[in-house]
């Protein structure tokens, strides 16, 4: 790439597209097939070789990584905000705007509401839907739903999910729902939240030895869309840029995403406080 230059400012991303499998071919890089990292692998001083997470490993002071997977953005956005599209907050908000194609006018229920999921409910109500309704057991989590643009909190812990889906779209189930949990109990009830031709989303992720198992006959007679959203179906020099000026025109609220600034020496416990659910994000600053 020849677009880049020493010194640009730059969000990292796990998917550099190929340009020339078959899914780039048909003008659908988002899904592309051949995905590349950086050819020469890092290494410690005595030679040893890292293996970097998802390709970027960016818990470092240091790290090497292809020139697709930095898409330029514009510096005036603070690198605490414009870092979380990375990742998790592009996730969420892809598996919304990309993935279930919400709309204006479109019900949605997100299950889930940590940082994936709130991601969601940002990117349903930046796509116009009239309701946004979060789910999840943790009342702090709702919270956040809430700040970031949800119209309606459900405490699956205190009440049915799919019933409380149904109450707050007119008995119907919502245009479209996101399962941001990856377990099998609750893509049941995420499924069961549809309307008919509704479409579910799938971009929690499950453990390998997870099984699902239910009524073939309910998938034919629900009818919609079943599908699964890889890093929100991005293209991440299309929509790091996007959304980088949608947070500059405070029409994307990534600060609220921020739940703490670390040092790298906290990270273990940055871990520790995600895992309790007392934050969306921690983000490393050096």
């Amino acid at each position: 790439m020849t677009e880049l230059q020493p010194g640009d400012y730059v969000i990292l991303n796990w998917r550099a597209v190929c340009g020339t499998c078959r899914a780039c071919a048909r003008g659908r890089p988002w899904y592309c097939f051949n995905t590349h990292n950086a050819t020469q692998r890092m290494t410690l001083e005595d030679g040893t070789e890292l293996s970097p997470a998802l390709g970027i490993g960016a818990l470092a002071e240091k790290t090497l990584v292809a020139a697709g997977q930095c898409t330029k953005v514009d510096p005036e956005a603070p690198a605490t905000a414009a870092g979380l599209l990375g990742c998790g907050v592009m996730a969420g908000l892809g598996a919304a705007i990309n993935t279930g194609a919400v709309t204006r006018g479109d019900t949605v229920a997100v299950y889930g509401c940590g940082g994936v999921g709130a991601a969601a409910v940002a990117g349903a109500r930046l796509a116009g839907a009239r309701t946004v309704i979060g789910v999840d057991v943790d009342r702090r989590k709702l919270g956040a739903a809430r700040s970031l643009g949800a119209t309606h909190a459900v405490n699956a812990a205190e009440e049915d999910p799919v019933e409380a889906i149904k109450k707050a779209t007119d008995g119907f189930g919502a245009d479209v729902v996101i399962e941001a949990i990856g377990r099998p109990e609750t893509y049941k009830q995420a499924f069961y939240s549809r309307d008919l031709a509704g479409t579910l989303v799938l971009v929690g992720v499950p453990t390998p030895e997870m099984r699902l198992e239910m009524p073939l006959l309910d998938f034919f007679s629900h009818g919609g869309a079943l599908k699964s959203s890889w890093y929100g179906d991005c293209l991440p020099s299309r929509d790091f840029p996007m959304l980088i000026d949608l947070y500059r025109q405070g029409r994307l609220d990534l600060d609220r995403f921020v739940s703490a600034t670390i040092t790298i020496d906290e990270v273990e416990d940055a871990f520790a406080a995600m895992h309790r659910g007392d934050v969306l994000r921690s983000v490393v600053v050096f």
